[in-house]
């Protein structure tokens, strides 16, 4: 589908992230992933083959994201946090189309891209928690529920278990190489209660909504996994 350029900070032209990069990035995680742990993954087949998605993935660990990139059965964008595009990784995580967001304003321009990604039929990964922590989906913040409202996207939860246990011997900030991680995907729903309604109410009714789907999909997760 071709894309259109539209307006984002400060009226400037803003267009969806390359979707031939996402899929580089995908085979890059690919090899890195399972190259270094050994990820266990589990229903992946529930995630919609085509059409918009939009992945909320729990985050303890910083691995979570190149994890889900690298294992999700579609390319993946991500939302991550401008504080990560430093140095190399800046040009790098543009080009295999991913996206930089400033969490401490309204980031006009991260919004209409992550936006277009999901007209254009794409796959959208976001930490709903906002930031790394205890990764069990207490606390969520808004953004998640305004892009499923406002683009119709079903939401497909992804728990990842085991990053955050243990610390590798030779790179602490790391789990130990060849450990299982694991990777478990949900049953797909509407953030939605059908009425079309964007308004702040609405808004926080569909968090709530999303915040007990994703936490019992953790629950399962675990019991599944033993973790």
């Amino acid at each position: 589908m071709r894309r259109h350029p539209r307006r984002g900070e400060a009226g400037r032209q803003v267009t969806a992230p390359s979707q031939r990069g996402a899929d580089v990035g995908r085979r890059i995680g690919v090899g890195l992933m399972y190259g270094l742990w050994k990820p266990r993954v589990l229903g992946a087949w529930k995630v919609p083959a085509t059409g918009p998605v939009i992945l909320a993935v729990n985050h303890s660990h910083n691995i979570d994201g190149p994890m889900v990139m690298g294992v999700a059965p579609r390319p993946t964008h991500f939302l991550i946090k401008k504080e990560a595009f430093v140095g190399p990784l800046d040009p790098f995580l543009l080009a295999i189309g991913q996206l930089k967001v400033d969490r401490s304003v309204a980031d006009r321009t991260a919004i209409t891209r992550a936006l277009d990604v999901l007209t254009e039929g794409g796959v959208l990964g976001i930490f709903p928690e906002g930031s790394r922590g205890e990764g069990d989906f207490a606390s969520l913040r808004a953004g998640l529920a305004y892009f499923a409202v406002r683009s119709g996207a079903p939401i497909v939860p992804v728990a990842v278990l085991g990053s955050a246990e243990k610390s590798g011997r030779l790179i602490k900030a790391l789990p130990p190489l060849r450990s299982r991680v694991d990777v478990v995907f949900g049953d797909p729903f509407d953030a939605g209660d059908g009425s079309g309604r964007r308004t702040r109410k609405a808004l926080d009714e569909a968090t709530e909504r999303i915040q007990k789907q994703l936490a019992a999909h953790l629950d399962d997760a675990r019991r599944l996994t033993g973790r």
